[in-house]
């Protein structure tokens, strides 16, 4: 199975990143972007066959290293 999770800044959080991208678009000519947040995206192969147990051991690793949680949200989504 695969899994994608999809990290980003809780809102209130300060996200420079997103701020100079959005700068750069609007150099770049993309006028109304009102805001950009940036996050990352993480893709892990399993050796799993049951969807439960993956998405039991996939918010394991989120809640233990792949997001922060007092700063960064997370989602993910499990593929067979």
């Amino acid at each position: 199975m695969k899994a994608r999770v999809f990290v980003t800044l809780k809102n209130g959080v300060l996200d420079p990143q997103g701020k100079a991208i959005q700068g750069s678009l609007e150099n770049l000519g993309f006028k109304g972007v009102k805001g950009v947040r940036q996050g990352k995206l993480i893709e892990v192969s399993l050796d799993e066959t049951d969807k439960n147990k993956a998405s039991e051991k996939i918010e394991n690793m989120c809640k233990n290293l792949l997001a922060n949680t007092v700063i960064e949200n997370y989602e993910f989504e499990i593929k067979e």
